[in-house]
């Protein structure tokens, strides 16, 4: 008898999903010499190494162009009003992680409810939670802004964020919070997925760390804590 018969069948199931997992991440690691210069990839500050692998790796300017082709992200919010005085976003800034450029959130994100949802691209419990939450986007329509926010981990390769969105075919508008403002603006644990219910006003109405099962549960939790009948 071989010693991988001696195995158990859910060991060997295991070993063999973590061999798909490394074999998709080789499949994904951007490859180019090239550096991006709008605040992602390369170019940013990496104060955190991500826990999978490719998490660091260098991203080319092609490289992420091609993924923010595939990915096909809605447009990130823009805005040329002021933040409401109180707005605990005012001054805060990020990378849009579909496209070039960075948005001030106090003022791109005033005057309306704001559900706010971070999540990091290794996140298992994300990965299930984004498509309801992205269900809950097309059902608020314009009655609430939804914003998904990739965190500092693993923001170091854009690349990895773009293919996992692409894969769970969501396209919700999308910023990178590469130096942790936005969550220590909002009170955001570092648990992930969270997220975050703000008033019209800028203010914080609820932090919730917790993994929504389908979209009526993001409703009921919009309509809950923001005033909203949805």
């Amino acid at each position: 008898m071989s010693r991988l018969s001696r195995v158990p069948a859910s060991a060997r199931w295991t070993i063999a999903a973590l061999i798909v997992v490394v074999a998709l991440i080789a499949a994904i690691w951007p490859r180019g010499s090239g550096s991006s210069d709008d605040g992602l990839g390369a170019g940013s500050p990496a104060a955190s190494a991500g826990p999978i692998p490719g998490a660091t790796a260098s991203v080319s300017a092609d490289d992420l162009s091609a993924a923010r082709d595939r990915a096909a992200l809605a447009p990130c919010p823009t805005g040329t009003a002021p933040a409401p005085a109180a707005s605990v976003l005012k001054g805060v800034t990020a990378p849009c992680l579909g496209g070039p450029g960075t948005v001030d959130l106090g003022s791109a994100t005033a005057g309306k409810p704001l559900l706010i949802n971070f999540w990091a691209p290794w996140c298992l419990p994300c990965r299930k939670e984004l498509p309801s939450i992205a269900d809950f986007a097309r059902v608020a329509g314009d009655r609430v802004q939804v914003l998904a926010v990739q965190a500092k981990e693993g923001s170091e390769n854009p690349v990895l964020a773009l293919g996992l969105l692409s894969e769970i075919d969501v396209h919700l508008p999308s910023v990178v919070d590469t130096q942790s403002r936005i969550a220590a603006a909002l009170g955001a644990p570092r648990a992930y997925p969270v997220s975050i219910l703000v008033r019209a006003d800028g203010t914080v109405a609820k932090v919730l760390p917790t993994v929504f099962p389908d979209t009526q549960a993001v409703t009921d939790s919009v309509n809950q804590y923001l005033g909203t009948s949805l």
